[in-house]
């Protein structure tokens, strides 16, 4: 019974969108991310899977993507906050080359049946040779 569920779990993350909104599936778009098969290319790939993680609620792949220096020590999901679509409004640096970057992004969610965005300009650094999620830029 449980390897047909997994089956049916897999089979599922196959044909499923990916909640990032590149119109990949999930399953060869942001879960290998989640799953550390591989590692985000650029800053605003890691800014996918993070909004794909919020939207999953892998809690697990969300603190692993945080640099160290600015990671909770633990990080609890609002089950009933849905998050629905993200936004790239513009990105600076964060190529395959650099060291640093920015990504301004939009989240669309739904909370408690009323409907909100986050904007934010996140701030990405490599660390241990890993893009990581350092901190939100003010405005």
């Amino acid at each position: 019974m449980a390897r047909r569920a997994n089956r049916r779990a897999a089979a599922d993350d196959t044909n499923r969108q990916c909640p990032c909104g590149t119109g990949k599936a999930y399953a060869r778009c942001c879960r290998p991310l989640h799953l550390a098969v591989t590692d985000a290319a650029t800053a605003e790939e890691l800014m996918r899977s993070r909004f794909s993680a919020f939207a999953v609620g892998d809690v697990g792949y969300l603190l692993r993507s945080w640099h160290s220096s600015t990671r909770p020590t633990r990080l609890v999901l609002d089950p009933g906050q849905r998050w629905l679509r993200l936004e790239i409004v513009d990105s600076s640096g964060g190529g395959l080359l650099d060291s640093s970057g920015t990504v301004e992004f939009r989240a669309h969610h739904r909370q408690a049946g009323q409907s909100d965005t986050l904007h934010e300009r996140s701030m990405f650094v490599r660390e241990d040779g890993r893009w990581v999620y350092l901190h939100a830029l003010p405005d």
